[in-house]
């Protein structure tokens, strides 16, 4: 591609000039319209070149050259019609290429290609955005592929969003408005300032704050150029502020320490998330995924927690007195029938043991076993525990979006699988942290991430867990976390009164299991699952010692 060709939007009407020793602007916008020039030959121009042969391989450099021109002369005179038959898929590119002038409010540009390599033609663009009157300029710079065309043979422009701008992606638009919510400030539970950029885990729930909170918070909207998601309409990443509004301040309960730790510590795994809890108040202190983009797993996951649920299972089995303490007596035989064989990691063998030790090696029998003779009452009683005590089941209106866990009722081998946390049991890394979190104060206190004074909304009620269950369950918890406890090498580091239980959970074609750890120390619980993961004991007990460290 020769520099020199520019393309311009002038006071919102389209036309197309040119310098230096690139194409006459009359070529151009001839060979567009089908007339004769030397601009002729592209898909829209309906010239001659439509008789010839249908041409195979890749693109050479005087079609490269050609198409590239064609498009973005016709993107810049406001055809999109045109310029979107220039492309592989023209039904996604003319809304898009429409709206750079409708959406985004575009009302001049000035389009330079730069030098092709191979396929690819970048190009830099200089624009004018206008909204109310107020304008500020747009500078960037894209780029666009040319390939064959598979049916028509034609040098057409591969089709991507990143074609108007680098960071549109397939679902979302530029779009120039009064922002759908003022900015914030959001900050920690001592006023540290929280920012995306420190903070990136946060980036969705910042935006969540913004959303419900912002004008709460006494902000004002402003004027902005947003890539924005269409099904959502909530603006993904502002690109430019043509007027600012007005910041409110938004204070949560995170702990920018302890979120600071958890974002480093999921960082070491590919797949991790973390949540800490604080068990005297249920205030969110940390959370963090890696990714840090998109999904916000720790919150919205639903995922079996394997082992880790086997806390829930020892409150229900202390509720029934299919137990009556952490010394009673129990059997962990290397495997159990419950309509299908249950096995214990690498079939250990226990024998006769206290209901301790079982539970501080993660023996799966010795929690199924002793649940047999409940009958069908078993298909239900664990997620009557779940609610009862660690409000599981219960409404979380913890300030910004969350999956709040399931234990549904089951039957034959699922119930088996429940009590150890497979079958259809499905919880994230909060859940988990509020679980521990319950054990650790005696009580379920809902998990919340900004004061309930923002918004008055309703909270899941507290929980007080029966003196003597709380008394029993830190002590199991205590078990595992030292000593023989399958969480004591993890724990090791992590000093005062503690508690914790691992998890490893089997996810159908996965090779690894998923890992999963919850644990406490001090006035702070956390939990993490690290996907394929392994061991619970080995990575996510490695994030949750950092983080209950960072306390």
């Amino acid at each position: 591609m020769r520099s020199g060709v520019k393309v311009t939007i002038v006071g919102g009407v389209f036309a197309v000039v040119a310098s230096g020793v690139g194409y006459g602007g009359w070529n151009l916008w001839n060979g567009l319209n089908g007339g004769g020039g030397g601009g002729g030959g592209g898909d829209a121009g309906g010239v001659s070149a439509q008789s010839a042969p249908k041409k195979t391989g890749p693109p050479d450099a005087e079609e490269i050259e050609r198409t590239a021109r064609e498009f973005l002369a016709a993107w810049a005179s406001g055809n999109a019609l045109t310029a979107a038959q220039l492309t592989n898929n023209a039904a996604e590119a003319e809304p898009m290429i429409t709206g750079y002038s409708t959406k985004a409010h575009v009302t001049e540009a000035v389009i330079e290609p730069g030098e092709a390599v191979g396929a690819k033609v970048p190009y830099t663009v200089k624009a004018t955005v206008e909204y109310g009157g107020v304008s500020k300029p747009l500078a960037y710079s894209s780029s666009l592929t040319v390939v064959r065309g598979l049916t028509t043979g034609k040098a057409l422009v591969d089709w991507q969003p990143s074609v108007v701008h680098p960071q549109l992606t397939k679902g979302t638009s530029l779009v120039t408005s009064e922002a759908s919510a003022p900015p914030i400030k959001a900050v920690d539970k001592d006023g540290v300032e929280l920012t995306e950029e420190k903070f990136p885990s946060l980036k969705g729930v910042l935006a969540e704050l913004r959303q419900k909170y912002g004008s709460k918070a006494g902000g004002v909207a402003g004027v902005e150029l947003a890539i924005t998601s269409s099904d959502q309409g909530i603006p993904d990443r502002t690109l430019m502020t043509l007027t600012k509004g007005r910041q409110g301040t938004v204070k949560t309960y995170i702990d920018a320490g302890v979120q600071a730790a958890a974002e480093k510590a999921v960082k070491r795994y590919d797949k991790a998330s973390v949540v800490a809890v604080e068990p005297s108040t249920g205030r969110i202190r940390a959370v963090a995924n890696n990714p840090a983009q998109g999904f916000n797993t720790a919150f919205g996951g639903a995922q079996a927690p394997g082992s880790t649920m086997k806390i829930v299972t020892a409150a229900m089995m202390l509720d029934k007195g299919l137990v009556q303490g952490a010394g009673s007596k129990v059997e962990c035989p290397a495997t159990v029938t419950w309509e299908r064989e249950f096995h214990n990691l690498k079939d250990f063998d226990l024998g006769t043991t206290t209901f301790q030790r079982a539970f501080a090696r993660s023996c799966n029998t010795s929690f199924i076993k002793p649940v047999k003779p409940l009958g069908a009452e078993a298909g239900t009683a664990l997620g009557e525990t779940a609610k009862k005590y660690f409000g599981i089941g219960e409404v979380w209106e913890t300030g910004v979006k969350t999956w709040d866990g399931s234990v549904p009722a089951s039957s034959g081998a699922e119930t088996a699988a429940a009590y150890i946390g497979q079958g259809r049991n499905q919880m994230n890394a909060l859940t988990m942290a509020s679980i521990a979190a319950t054990v650790k104060a005696g009580a379920f206190r809902q998990p919340v991430i900004v004061p309930q004074s923002l918004d008055d909304r309703s909270l899941a009620p507290t929980r007080h867990l029966p003196a003597g269950m709380a008394a029993t369950l830190r002590q199991l918890m205590a078990a595992a976390a030292t000593g023989e406890g399958t969480g004591a090498q993890a724990m090791a580091s992590v000093s005062g009164v503690k508690g914790a239980k691992t998890g490893s959970a089997e996810v159908d074609g996965q090779g690894d299991s998923n890992a999963w750890f919850t644990g406490y120390a001090g006035d702070l619980a956390a939990a993490a699952v690290v996907g394929s993961g392994g061991h619970g004991g080995d990575s996510s007990g490695d994030v949750v010692a950092r983080v209950l460290n960072a306390r």
